[in-house]
């Protein structure tokens, strides 16, 4: 049976209703964002519980809406060991960062950096950040066309191209107000709607949540990875090493989680804000994983229900969808569907707010326009909001070709973060690191990151005992230790001369 059948005109209804009230809320903050405080800190003016929810929407975006119960359906929980690490680094970002930047009075992210460490430093920071934000839009606009994709027909890249130009434009109106509210909104309604997914699916078993239970265990779906010492598979402690660098990077260096940090109207709620996402995220990544166990469980009891094409190889990001169009309701299959584009909008839109906001204050205004007035800097903030869009919507048809977009994802977000952490974390710890420190540091953590992203795909010309031996996810945990590390020996081996690696501050 085709799954257009199942899209009737009650969902075209809700769909095109959710649709609007989207774009409604980005026109209807339009006059708060017309000044370049107001476009990318929100006044500093936001409760805490609102931007609470937007923190935990941009982790439960359509990466994890799709994503996560794509790989707990093919495989296990292994990659629920990421969302164990997110209280430590919460905690970590709510004693040292979050006060750190709200006291510094700086949109950037990367502002400190140089006032330590010297211009460098900050350009360094701020491309790797750039670079994962667009690998970040990439994923999100894929894994939005996918429901749309098996929903219509519909050939996947003209849907990422069009979704990718309304998104695009959609961030030129609201700025980081109306992100804000529609990630708060979206995250309700995806919450809302995983809950009712799960329901139906443990309803629709034979046994119902004892049938689960039994059919998960019997095919291992529960685990969480091997305990093992081996650090060339996604064991538990690989996966915990790199969730807990990632998430640090997140709550700690991350511009999407700054500029919310300073959207806030006071450090309390501030801090409110960071525990509400933080907190919430465990649990609800919990109910997506169950969703990925559920699926499996579905179709085990039902195999003529799933077309062959969802069992090959790769296809696994995809049943969800498939189920959402062919099982859910009439009404909430289009909720769903609506929900998963609101969920896309209001990350690729925190991404392209978050990327102007540092196209503008790294290198606009510091390199290129010193006294540029406002409306030259709101013409920077739209204009690179368009480049960005359209270099995302780029990577997004490149990812239509890869098996599973929440691989690609975590592997990008490793090479491209760059080991960004363990600069910030010399700058912390150590005191009298100079720029030259800094400088070896990173120097040798890229070096490092090269080599393990590019020695396992050399093919013949490098001999196998060259090659990387470790998983991908550790790319960004080695990266990271060894800049920290390094820095931190060159500064005990070589005595500064005077108060050296304190330029001046800029911009």
């Amino acid at each position: 049976m085709s799954s257009t059948s199942h899209f009737t005109t009650l969902d075209g209804a809700v769909l095109a209703f959710y649709f609007a009230v989207t774009m409604g809320v980005g026109f209807l903050f339009r006059s708060q964002s017309k000044s370049v405080d107001g476009f990318t800190a929100a006044g500093r003016s936001l409760p805490g519980w609102l931007t609470g929810l937007s923190i935990l929407g941009t982790y439960v975006s359509s990466i994890s809406f799709l994503a996560l119960p794509g790989r707990a359906y093919a495989g296990d929980w292994n990659a629920f060991v990421f969302s164990i690490s997110i209280p430590l680094a919460a905690w970590i970002a709510v004693r040292w960062f979050m006060p750190f930047y709200r006291g510094g009075g700086h949109v950037s992210a990367y502002v400190h950096l140089e006032e330590r460490f010297g211009p460098w430093a900050r350009a360094y920071a701020s491309a790797c950040y750039l670079l994962t934000q667009l690998a970040r839009v990439g994923t999100v606009m894929y894994l939005m066309a996918l429901p749309m994709n098996v929903l219509l027909g519909w050939d996947i890249r003209w849907i990422i191209l069009a979704t990718g130009v309304a998104v695009t434009l959609y961030t030129f109106v609201g700025g980081i107000v109306a992100v804000i509210w529609n990630d708060a909104i979206q995250t309700v309604v995806l919450m809302v709607g995983a809950l009712v997914c799960l329901l139906i699916m443990i309803l629709a078993l034979p046994g119902g949540w004892p049938e689960l239970l039994r059919l998960g265990s019997e095919h291992s779906k529960f685990g969480l990875g091997s305990f093992g010492p081996e650090l060339g598979a996604p064991t538990f402690w690989v996966v915990l090493a790199y969730g807990l660098v990632i998430n640090l990077q997140n709550f700690g260096i991350d511009q999407n989680y700054v500029q919310r940090y300073l959207a806030a109207s006071s450090d309390r709620e501030a801090r409110k804000s960071v525990w509400l996402g933080a907190l919430l995220y465990v649990p609800v990544s919990a109910v997506f994983f169950l969703i990925g166990t559920a699926l499996f469980a579905y179709y085990a009891t039902r195999p003529e229900a799933l077309p062959e094409l969802y069992r090959e190889a790769g296809q696994s990001d995809r049943v969800f969808p498939f189920f959402i169009v062919t099982a859910l309701p009439p009404g909430i299959t289009g909720l769903l569907i609506a929900a998963i584009f609101a969920a896309a909008m209001s990350t690729v839109s925190t991404s392209l707010n978050s990327s102007a906001t540092i196209v503008l204050s790294d290198y606009y205004k510091r390199y290129w326009r010193r006294d540029s007035d406002e409306r030259r800097d709101m013409r920077a903030l739209h204009l690179t909001t368009l480049a960005i869009g359209a270099l995302g919507t780029g990577i997004a048809l490149g990812l239509t070709r890869v098996s599973s977009a929440l691989d690609a994802w975590w592997l990008l977000a490793g090479i491209f973060g760059g080991g960004t952490l363990g600069l910030f974390l010399l700058g912390f710890i150590g005191r009298r690191a100079t720029n030259l420190a800094a400088a070896i540091g990173v120097s040798v953590g890229v070096s490092l990151i090269v080599w393990m992203t590019l020695s396992p795909k050399a093919g013949d010309w490098l001999p196998p005992a060259l090659r990387s031996p470790f998983h991908s996810f550790l790319i960004i945990v080695f990266g990271t230790a060894v800049i920290l590390l390094a820095g931190l020996a060159c500064t005990a081996l070589v005595k500064p001369p005077g108060r050296a690696g304190r330029p001046n501050s800029s911009t």
